[in-house]
């Protein structure tokens, strides 16, 4: 049993580290400052990632990551179709991630695509239902939450809600749940830790992404 669990989780973190190199590659094209064609930024992007040879390199954070994702997702989705859209997940959420730690943007060019590729990969696993239900909900309290409060949120994060939602939501509503709590869970977390060292103030914005990327990952990991 061990061993039928230890070669998936083997593979796909060696195809982790592969994938890993495309994603920063991929990153790397998004710049900090705006872009004064977003359409050139994105094709040069994508045209830089698909020309690399795909190697680790130094510092191997964000290989590491992708690798160490995509080996946790197996170990728990191991033997379900559901390890297929997550897997999927796994890069693009890194490259997500990465991309808004860096710029606080989440390229439209990469999360509008995700609904369309998720839902055909749901389709096998008959979980489609609850996905498409758990994307609604979860992109529909995010975009409460932004017309509430812009300042508060992104819109690239309203759109990433409604993939996240429908990810865990084919896992069940807990996860689902988890998921979408435990971002802001993280996100407080880290603003605290801003405020009491004195490196933000309360008006300073930050990447809120990453935190709702982990928090899935997490839910995953934790469903009953």
């Amino acid at each position: 049993m061990v061993v039928e669990v230890a070669v998936p989780v083997a593979v796909a973190a060696l195809l982790g580290l592969i994938a890993g190199a495309y994603v920063r590659a991929l990153a790397a094209g998004f710049v900090e400052e705006e872009p004064e064609d977003y359409r050139k930024e994105r094709r040069e992007a994508f045209a830089h990632a698909i020309r690399i040879v795909p190697l680790p390199r130094r510092p191997y954070l964000i290989e590491g990551a992708t690798a160490l994702a995509a080996a946790l997702v197996t170990w728990r989705l191991h033997g379900e179709w559901l390890l297929v859209p997550f897997l999927y997940a796994v890069v693009a959420g890194v490259a997500l991630a990465v991309i808004d730690w860096r710029t606080l943007r989440l390229p439209d060019v990469i999360t509008l695509p995700s609904y369309p590729i998720v839902l055909v990969l749901l389709i096998p696993s008959g979980r489609l239902g609850p996905a498409v239900i758990w994307g609604l909900i979860l992109g529909g309290a995010f975009a409460v939450l932004w017309f509430i409060r812009p300042t508060g949120l992104y819109l690239g994060d309203v759109k990433l809600a409604g993939v996240i939602g429908m990810l865990t939501g084919a896992l069940g509503s807990q996860v689902a749940i988890t998921a979408g709590v435990g971002g802001h869970f993280l996100g407080a977390i880290y603003v605290v830790g801003l405020l009491v060292t004195h490196r933000a103030n309360r008006t300073t914005e930050f990447a809120f992404g990453p935190f709702m990327l982990v928090a899935a990952l997490v839910a995953v990991l934790t469903r009953g």
